[in-house]
């Protein structure tokens, strides 16, 4: 029997479950009420809190937080900018000594947390540590009073750590859009005489504007949810004066209050960040043609050299040297991997991550098969409403997500007390699933996005064809679609398990006693000023997020390979 693409799309259409789509809505607005009921929480605990602590924030911690906040902001950003830009354009227009290896070893700083990185570099710049060590023996200082030497507990040293770790951001978003459409409209402006660094200024970054927007917003993004590098470099950002205000002034309603103002700066973002993503689509759908490029510029003399330098550096700012300065430490305390506070710290973030990924991962793929079988009005909405939980930070999340799961265990606990004189405690705000529902809130949209990645690449041609054969909706997605499915399931779970695995900000607000995962004890241990007792832990953390960034790295080599093999023919 033949059928056609449209016969088959019309049999699909008929045969179409109403009660499929009706679960598939449901799901996907339960999705959408998981993640919107933490930041419904923070407004109402706001606004109802009361406002005794308002005149003293409004004082003394907003302004001068906001100030420092946007400053921060503001500095990692035209850092981040310099060096993704510039990387990002050697490697893909210009050929150089180690370009491929560099190539995908400028992505490695995405394997370092920020707070590692920050107590990396106390340890690096300290009086203590080997630069000013180094200095003091050769010019034969003998005090910190004989020299100066800048303070890297300061707004500088935070710019310094956190453009060190996410100028990756940016220079993943501009090496695709270089690859994909600068290099044939350089072609085109060099064989009218402009030169390469014309070209560059004029041409490709424009033409990479959406991109770099994207870039930045993450990097402002990600900087905003920051709370180990700011509290341990002494930076009062509005992240940590979140955390000050609620565990050190116990003012709950006071700590809501500056959340409110965070997710301002968070929807303001999220909005550009959409709207660099619409440009971005339109861009690309123009300049896929233009992949069949010439070949890259030859660099010579000094150029290739001061190249290979500039993307040099950031691989060793970023990467190299957080990675020997806790792995030199953990070296020399291996002893510390059977110590059973280690073990433990371990057990459970292996056991919150699980969950969090068994969690994001199955919401995740709702939102994307509701995507796959038909857009309605609800299932759009609501899968709207369920990406924006990426940019929350994880304190303001922290506070949404304790102050109703409270109130359901009290609720709860009195429930059990009328009818069987038993009290239940703090079931789930006093255990580890608040930071399960706060990190599966923000980690979402990452499960989300790789997932329906996963089933753009599959043809609902399949869906077709099975449900003409007979097959009802719920075996077309058993029998067909999730074994089919099974890479990007297992990579979005993979993601997920890493992320949550080096989350602190949410981990630290929610934990309960004597619950530590691995980062948190690593935060404990370099609070104390205990940072090589904290090497073992955090290197634990590295290792585990070289995975997803080694997977990145072969994604972009494939690319590249398959773009020459384009090329070629």
């Amino acid at each position: 029997m033949h059928f056609t693409a449209k016969s088959l799309k019309r049999r699909y259409a008929k045969s179409g479950s109403g009660l499929t789509h009706r679960l598939l809505a449901s799901w996907s607005s339960l999705a959408s009420a998981v993640v919107l009921m933490p930041i419904v929480a923070i407004a109402w605990l706001a606004v109802t809190g009361g406002g005794a602590d308002w005149p003293h924030l409004i004082e003394n911690v907003i302004p001068r937080a906001t100030m420092r906040t946007l400053m921060l902001m503001g500095l990692t950003g035209a850092a981040t900018a310099v060096v993704g830009i510039l990387t990002a354009w050697l490697v893909a227009t210009c050929e150089f000594p180690l370009r491929r290896l560099l190539s995908a070893a400028l992505v490695l700083p995405l394997a370092i947390p920020a707070y590692l990185a920050a107590y990396a570099f106390g340890e690096l710049l300290t009086f203590t540590g080997p630069v000013q060590g180094l200095i003091r023996t050769l010019f034969g200082f003998q005090t910190s009073r004989d020299y100066w030497f800048p303070d890297v507990r300061s707004l500088g040293g935070a710019v310094l750590v956190m453009s060190s770790v996410l100028y990756p951001y940016i220079y993943l978003a501009c090496r695709s859009m270089f690859l994909m459409q600068g290099r044939a409209a350089a072609d085109v402006a060099r064989t009218l005489g402009a030169g390469p660094l014309k070209v560059f200024l004029k041409i490709q970054i424009p033409m990479a504007r959406p991109a770099i927007v994207i870039g930045l917003t993450l990097v402002a993004m990600e900087t905003m949810n920051d709370i180990g590098a700011v509290e341990f470099l002494g930076v009062q950002t509005l992240t940590f004066s979140i955390f000050d205000t609620w565990l050190n002034r116990g003012s709950l309603a006071g700590a809501a209050q500056i959340a409110c103002i965070m997710l301002v700066f968070i929807v303001a973002l999220m909005m550009v960040e959409r709207a660099a993503r619409r440009s971005q689509r339109f861009s690309s759908q123009k300049t896929t043609a233009a992949v069949h490029d010439a070949a890259r510029l030859e660099l010579s003399g000094w150029k290739k050299w001061a190249a290979t330098l500039a993307c040099l550096l950031p691989v060793l700012s970023g990467f190299a040297v957080p990675f020997l300065i806790l792995g030199n430490y953990a070296l020399k305390r291996l002893d510390h991997f059977l110590a059973p506070r280690l073990i433990d710290a371990l057990l459970h973030s292996v056991l919150v991550s699980s969950l969090t990924a068994l969690a994001a991962v199955f919401l995740g793929f709702v939102l994307a098969y509701a995507a796959r079988t038909g857009r309605s009005p609800i299932t759009e909405v609501a899968g709207r409403l369920a990406s924006f939980g990426y940019g929350v930070p994880g304190t303001v999340l922290a506070i949404g997500v304790l102050f109703p799961l409270a109130a359901l265990d009290n609720a709860l606990d009195a429930r059990m007390r009328e009818l069987f004189g038993i009290s239940t405690g703090l079931v789930l705000s006093g255990t580890g699933f608040a930071i399960v529902y706060a990190c599966a809130v923000r980690f979402l949209t990452m499960a989300e996005g790789t997932l329906e990645a996963g089933f753009h690449k599959l043809s609902p041609h399949l869906d077709m064809a099975a449900r003409a054969l007979g097959r009802t909706s719920a075996q077309t997605l058993r029998s067909v679609l999730l074994p089919m499915m099974r890479p990007a399931v297992l990579t979005s779970a993979l993601l997920v398990f890493i992320e949550t695995m080096k989350e602190l900000s949410a981990t630290i607000m929610l934990r309960p006693f004597n619950f530590n995962t691995l980062a948190t004890l690593v935060y404990e241990d370099a609070s104390r000023a205990k940072v090589e007792d904290a090497s073992v832990a955090a290197m634990i953390i590295v290792v585990a997020g070289m995975i997803p960034v080694i997977l990145v790295s072969r994604s972009l080599e494939s690319r590249s390979q398959a773009a020459a093999c384009f090329r070629k023919s």
